[in-house]
């Protein structure tokens, strides 16, 4: 009788691997809860529903999967009810934070605001927002306490001078950045507007592009005075030495809670094509993008997977059908470029960039602003990534009454390097997702600071954020606050922030673009803040190399003690 054998074990099959909701691959199913909502109906679908149903019926009428996902492709979201505080941001569900008003975001693409559009926008403000305006670091203004019934006479109002909140949210190409000062300044070379003004009409309030995995954000200027890397596509300007002017093309930027730098894709683009190449990068986003998990949606995460070189090979071959051509990346000025102050443009009159304090205005601020450009003879406003504003056609015989005017309003041309360098996202009082106050604290903390170090010579960043989500950039500013709940001297758990160093973005010769330097325990409370920032300025005074050092360089070789 033959020995009794064991039977093989069948090799294991290797486990397929799951799919992560990309369509062009056929992954279509499972949907997270907001892939849902948008295939159940394309978002842009709820204006109607806005205007003929909401506006009448009143808050309580609002299907609850429009008031929390599709109301923002029209630029609609739930303001934070008064008096919750951060600890229970995340504990309490959707309906137990919101209010019965509405945050409204006007686009403002390339920061350009005519006279008439400043006029309509302050006056919508005052009639409808208790006064409230925020000018955002992505060039956008932010109205609040808006009511759903008031929202389509908003609109008619907005859309009459060529305004609109369209797509001003949601999983969708939002804003576009640009320079403030395109197409007067003296560096510029090309002025890349009329692109930016094609893709508006050509693609904005598309179905094709409306339904993308998550929020897509563009930049597109001459000058590096826009942060282009930390945007999904961004173009810059170059010089081929073989083709000429064009621009320098850039994907796969982004912030927020997994931070990641845009990396070149080494094209250059002509001016007429940057339509064409931007929409072939945002269909390789819609239809190669991650889809089953939202956190790992935005278009940085399929740059990582894929390289830039499969990037480049699938946006010429499937959504070109031609190859690009190499290019050179761009020059970098000697310095950042903030366009704060009086400057000349290329026809010899003036553009003054002024400060309000971390982006806050109103309604009556910015319809004193419009009094005073008119008397100037100016028909020109633009806005900036940075939380400030500029004033374009100013002669010279009337810049210095017009600076000493801008200063009785409460925008300061000349600003202290604390309110030229401080910005703040909305914080806890209006938004949902925020644990601290921001905009308050940065109010005290610029005046602290002017009232400590007035006279101080060094341009440093600081950004605060009031959730992890990083809107006001605090991973790459010189001063980093990430809003949380810290404990203080005495036990107790109040606001406070987690400190971010040095960090930055490529935006002058000689800068080395990263994240700030995050120490183990550096955290402060809301209280310590402007103590611990005048510290810190002063240990950089005293310990910088030269007055030419930065602050990031500086951090970089400082001892940890200097830091804390």
């Amino acid at each position: 009788m033959a020995p009794s054998s064991t039977p093989a074990t069948p090799a294991a099959r290797p486990r397929k691997a799951r799919g992560e909701g990309q369509w062009a691959l056929g992954h279509r199913e499972p949907l997270n809860p907001n892939e849902r909502s948008k295939k159940d109906d394309n978002p842009l679908n709820v204006r109607s529903r806005i205007e003929n149903i909401y506006a009448h019926g009143g808050f309580a009428s609002i299907d609850p999967a429009d008031l929390r996902g599709r109301f923002r492709w029209w630029g609609l979201y739930t303001q934070r009810r008064a008096g919750i505080d951060g600890g229970r941001t995340a504990i309490l569900e959707p309906h137990e934070l919101e209010d019965e008003y509405f945050m409204l975001r006007v686009r403002v693409d390339g920061g350009e605001l005519s006279l008439a559009q400043l006029r309509v926008i302050a006056d919508i403000s005052r009639e409808f927002g208790r006064d409230s305006a925020d000018i955002t670091d992505r060039q956008n203004i932010q109205l609040h306490w808006i009511r759903v019934e008031d929202v389509p006479e908003i609109w008619r109002r907005l859309e009459a001078v060529g305004l609109q909140t369209t797509e001003a949210c949601g999983d969708c190409p939002r804003v576009v950045l640009g320079s403030p000062v395109a197409g007067v300044s003296p560096d510029e070379v090309i002025d890349p507007t009329p692109a930016m003004h094609e893709i508006l009409k050509r693609y904005i309030g598309d179905p094709r592009y409306s339904n993308l995995p998550r929020k897509f954000k563009t930049s597109i200027a001459w000058l590096a005075d826009v942060p282009y890397e930390a945007n999904d596509i961004a173009l810059i300007g170059v010089v081929h030495p073989t083709h000429g002017p064009g621009f320098d093309l850039w994907v796969g930027g982004g912030l927020s809670t997994n931070p990641r730098l845009a990396e070149r894709l080494g094209v250059w683009v002509p001016l007429d094509e940057i339509p064409e190449v931007w929409e072939g990068v945002v269909g390789i986003f819609r239809d190669y993008g991650y889809r089953r998990l939202r956190n790992r949606a935005r278009l940085k995460f399929l740059l990582a997977d894929w390289g830039v070189a499969k990037f480049r090979e699938v946006l010429e071959k499937e959504y070109l059908g031609r190859a690009m051509i190499d290019g050179p990346a761009p020059d970098l000025p000697s310095k950042p470029i903030d366009h704060i102050g009086v400057h000349k443009q290329t026809d010899g009159r003036n553009y003054v960039g002024a400060a309000p304090i971390v982006g806050r205005t109103s309604g009556t601020q910015l319809g004193q602003l419009a009094d005073l450009v008119e008397s100037v003879g100016s028909q020109r406003v633009r806005l900036t990534p940075y939380q400030k504003l500029l004033v374009l056609d100013v002669e010279d015989a009337r810049v210095e009454p017009f600076v000493e005017a801008l200063r009785g309003i409460g925008l300061e041309a000349r600003p202290s390097a604390w309110r030229r360098g401080t910005m703040a996202c909305t914080g806890i009082e209006y938004c949902k997702l925020a644990i601290v106050e921001t905009k308050a604290r940065g109010e005290e903390l610029v005046a602290r600071l002017e009232e400590r170090m007035r006279d101080f010579d060094a341009d440093i960043s600081i950004h605060l954020n009031g959730c992890p989500n990083a809107c006001a950039r605090t991973q790459v500013a010189d001063i980093g606050l990430k809003g949380q709940l810290v404990m203080n001297a005495h036990g107790e758990q109040v606001e406070g922030f987690q400190v971010h160093l040095g960090g930055g973005l490529g935006m002058a010769q000689g800068q080395t673009a990263g994240f700030g330097r995050k120490l183990r325990g550096l955290k402060a409370t809301a209280e310590e803040l402007p103590g611990y920032v005048e510290r810190l300025a002063r240990h950089y005074l005293d310990g910088r190399s030269s007055r030419d050092e930065t602050f990031a360089t500086w951090v970089l070789r400082a001892d940890e003690e200097l830091l804390k």
